[in-house]
């Protein structure tokens, strides 16, 4: 038997930094969601023998590759890092091809929803290409421990993070839906379960 070929419509999860985005999207995956990162497009579109790879080379030269033929993403990143101009560069090529990736990939998707995680997903504008808004959301004094507890760096370090990203409120105002993590592993799995059989009733993204 087959079935009628379907497009799922996508949820857009987002979040600060530290909010537990990486733990709500697993969750999600648990429950048999496709679920595509935009971290890891970033990575397939500069794989070997793909297009972006070559033209980065033919700019940056063969510096900026590792033995193995990988970029080397710190090698590139300190030549961008100081020249806005070769940044500036450097986004106009990705950009359009990790949004691509992506909504090709989400596209395929066999759930009748799909979840495209970005960290950056109201500042890119990308949450125009999603059906609905998810926000993990957390206050910041537990964003700040959580981040300083996850990585090695410092509290000033952590507070640039912050400041760069977008607003807090700015965040929610965009958002169709709210998971608040201010609990435990457990706590945000019973919320991400009960979104999901609320999403599985919805036709669009949309009651």
């Amino acid at each position: 038997m087959t079935t009628a070929a379907f497009t799922p419509w996508i949820l857009g999860l987002t979040g600060g930094i530290g909010s537990g985005k990486s733990a709500a999207a697993e969750r999600f995956v648990e429950l048999g969601v496709h679920l595509v990162d935009a971290d890891q497009a970033a990575r397939w579109v500069v794989e070997p023998g793909r297009p972006a790879l070559a033209r980065i080379v033919e700019r940056f030269g063969a510096g900026v590759l590792q033995a193995d033929g990988q970029l080397d993403r710190a090698a590139l990143r300190q030549l961008i890092f100081a020249d806005p101009a070769q940044r500036k560069w450097l986004e106009q090529l990705l950009h359009p091809l990790i949004g691509q990736e992506i909504f090709s990939y989400l596209a395929k998707a066999e759930s009748p929803y799909a979840v495209y995680v970005s960290p950056l997903l109201i500042e890119s504008g990308q949450y125009h290409k999603t059906q609905r808004v998810l926000v993990i959301d957390v206050p910041q004094e537990l964003q700040i421990a959580r981040t300083l507890a996850r990585d090695n760096t410092s509290a000033e370090q952590v507070q640039a993070i912050l400041q760069a990203q977008l607003g807090r409120e700015e965040r929610l105002r965009h958002a169709d839906d709210v998971v608040v993590n201010d609990g435990d592993l457990a706590a945000l799995h019973e919320q991400i379960d009960r979104l999901h059989h609320f999403y599985l009733t919805l036709k669009g993204g949309q009651p």
